[in-house]
């Protein structure tokens, strides 16, 4: 479990403080609008209407005390810059911001943020890859050079054990798992047997990946 401070309740920000509150994490979510304040109250631990460009306010809300500080505030680029400033000058231990744009993230990279996120672009890039390709179910970003995809077993493989097919040698990928009616195994051996009712969760360089599966 984490302590987190949000800053920012509006869509992204609530929809973060929703999937923190399911792993279990603690949450104190910050905004300066009483109402999205309010909109965000049934999925975090705390919360305070406050400005977050005020050094006095963050100062107040123990800033060192938190495992990671999210600036997801929208609208004002400046105020987003200056909050992340300020939460990296008063001890913060892990600065993650949120950018719209290229620029946006090396002026936060330069003034504190320890990460940035973007969220339009990451979703974007995941549809572009997942709905143009026939056979893709799902596809998580590692690096610009390595990713995770969910495939269907080629029908070259059916029937075949992960060590018979030597995937590793002859592809360079690697089997992360299995999965069936939404349920992943992730207990894959040489021994385990490529049926055709379940897909199969795939690790490695893209070109690699898409010359394996054709993508």
């Amino acid at each position: 479990m984490k302590n987190v401070l949000l800053i920012g309740a509006g869509r992204f920000g609530r929809h973060l403080a929703i999937q923190m509150m399911q792993l279990g994490h603690q949450i104190m979510a910050v905004d300066i609008s009483e109402e999205r304040i309010n909109s965000v109250l049934p999925y975090v631990t705390t919360a305070q209407i406050g400005d977050s460009t005020n050094a006095d306010f963050l100062r107040s809300l123990g800033i060192g005390n938190y495992d990671v500080c999210f600036v997801t505030i929208s609208g004002s680029f400046q105020n987003s810059l200056e909050t992340t400033s300020l939460l990296k000058e008063l001890g913060a231990k892990c600065v993650v911001s949120r950018a719209e744009r290229d620029v946006q993230a090396k002026f936060l990279l330069r003034n504190g943020a320890d990460q940035v996120v973007y969220p339009e672009k990451q979703l974007a890039q995941w549809a572009a890859i997942r709905y143009t390709a026939d056979h893709i179910f799902d596809y998580i970003e590692i690096d610009k050079q390595h990713a995770i995809f969910e495939v269907p077993i080629p029908k070259n493989w059916l029937g075949k054990s992960i060590g018979e097919l030597n995937i590793r040698k002859l592809y360079g990928i690697n089997i992360l798992g299995v999965k069936s009616h939404g349920e992943t195994n992730v207990t894959v051996t040489p021994d385990t047997v490529l049926t055709d009712d379940v897909t199969i969760l795939v690790i490695g360089e893209y070109k690699a990946l898409q010359k394996c599966f054709q993508i």
